[in-house]
């Protein structure tokens, strides 16, 4: 049975999140904000289907989580839990830059959109992506945005976004152990 969202420590409000996308999910799973005691119910394991998840315990896990709802309307984790078994199913994030660009607009980022393997094909990423964009538009954002694959781009068509531009990355050298950070 899952735990009721009343006495959850959630990191957002939940009336933050589309009614209408709530609706449209099945009646054994819940659409909700992460909360704080989601290591246990498996959100790294469903974030393992995106790529390799360094899990660095529940007290480093549940300190993230901290400092990521500490910033004022940045960041708004979502899951959606299967009730029967009060395990995390689907997992997505937008989080929100402020600019100077666009009248100091805001742009929303979508990251880390992940299904449980034994889910996929139900909707439930189509389910994420329509709340973590109604976030973003609520938040006063001009546009949202995210990277993907080539593969995930008909997905995202599907979503209502368009193929724009290109993406680049350059990745940081591995650390060392313990080597302090900025």
């Amino acid at each position: 049975m899952s735990t009721t969202r009343t006495s959850l420590d959630l990191m957002f409000p939940q009336e933050l999140i589309s009614p209408e996308v709530s609706a449209q999910l099945p009646s054994e799973l819940q659409i909700r904000p992460l909360a704080s005691t989601d290591y246990k119910r498996g959100h790294l394991d469903v974030l393992s289907v995106l790529s390799i998840v360094n899990d660095l315990g529940e007290a480093a896990w549940v300190n993230q989580f901290h400092a990521m709802r500490v910033t004022p309307r940045a960041y708004y984790s979502i899951v959606i839990l299967d009730k029967a078994s009060d395990k995390i199913v689907g997992v997505g994030t937008v989080f929100i830059e402020r600019k100077f660009l666009r009248g100091l607009g805001s742009v929303g980022h979508i990251e880390d959109i992940a299904v449980d393997k034994s889910q996929q094909g139900k909707k439930l990423g189509l389910r994420i992506i329509q709340a973590l964009t109604h976030i973003s538009e609520n938040s006063g954002c001009y546009k949202t945005i995210l990277n993907c694959s080539d593969a995930n781009i008909p997905f995202y068509q599907k979503c209502g976004y368009v193929k724009k531009e290109n993406e680049m990355a350059k990745y940081a050298p591995e650390r060392a152990p313990n080597t302090p950070k900025l």
